[in-house]
């Protein structure tokens, strides 16, 4: 009833060979799977993020290359002529694709270097988000209107990378620009204790606030302030606003741009 299974299909490869072949190849892509899943558990408090998924990757990839080299005599293939066959193949592909390996060496060092880990806020020439993978090729950045961005690797390997998350902490700066009939050392004091107040602004490195220009519509009062970076977009939306309130309240203006016109006498 199963003598089908030993009908030769071409060469000395039969239908049994055949479905093995598939059967092994359908397991090691389940295990592969399973034990990515698993390390990933196992170490997903140990191992940085990036570290973990570059662990799981390489293990993945590396079950299913064993699988289908163990798999190729089963169905006729010969490893040395495969070797031959695929030297000559990579030769041409190599000449064929030169951005693609470009990418993946550009991939390696990125791994290896790592100067954006997962989850940093970066930007990259026009692009700017936070990176949700690192692959061998490419960088996906979600930017921060939701858009989902492929960088290949070349490009953010050989461009100028800002990486907002790398330092624990972020500066954030205002200018406020008063009037010159107002009392500038009172509303350095205000601006000063607005910042003070506020529960997400450190004290180490500390805040300055001073006079940094004599304007033509106004003196402009800087405030360099540093805030958690997890935080600091909470600060910039609050503070501001906060500090425009108590300088109003204690009297002080933001001047509008004005012009003082001279109409010289008629002679």
């Amino acid at each position: 009833m199963l003598d089908w299974l030993n009908i030769t299909i071409y060469g000395d490869v039969t239908w049994l060979n055949l479905i093995a072949a598939l059967l092994l190849f359908f397991i090691a892509l389940v295990a592969s799977k399973v034990l990515a899943i698993q390390l990933r558990r196992t170490f997903k408090e140990k191992m940085s993020q990036e570290h973990l998924e570059l662990m799981a990757k390489v293990i993945s990839y590396g079950i299913m290359i064993l699988a289908v080299l163990w798999i190729m005599p089963t169905i006729g293939v010969e490893l040395s002529g495969l070797m031959v066959a695929g030297g000559i193949v990579a030769l041409a592909v190599g000449f064929a694709s030169q951005s693609i390996i470009g990418n993946l060496i550009s991939g390696l060092f990125l791994m290896g270097e790592r100067p954006v880990k997962i989850g940093d806020q970066i930007e990259i020439g026009e692009n700017r988000g936070f990176v949700e993978d690192i692959h061998i090729i490419s960088t996906s950045i979600r930017t921060l209107d939701g858009l989902y961005v492929r960088i290949p690797n070349e490009a953010v390997f050989t461009s100028s990378i800002i990486n907002y998350s790398s330092n624990q902490v972020r500066r954030l700066d205002y200018v406020i620009g008063i009037r010159y009939s107002d009392d500038a050392d009172k509303a350095v004091q205000v601006i000063k204790e607005v910042i003070d107040e506020h529960p997400l602004t450190m004290v180490n490195p500390p805040t300055y606030v001073f006079v940094d220009d004599l304007g033509d519509n106004s003196v402009d009062i800087v405030a360099r302030i540093w805030t958690p970076t997890s935080e600091w977009y909470t600060v910039q939306r609050e503070l501001l606003w906060k500090i425009k309130i108590a300088i109003e309240a204690e009297g002080i203006q933001i001047p509008f741009p004005q012009r003082v016109v001279w109409y010289g006498a008629d002679e």
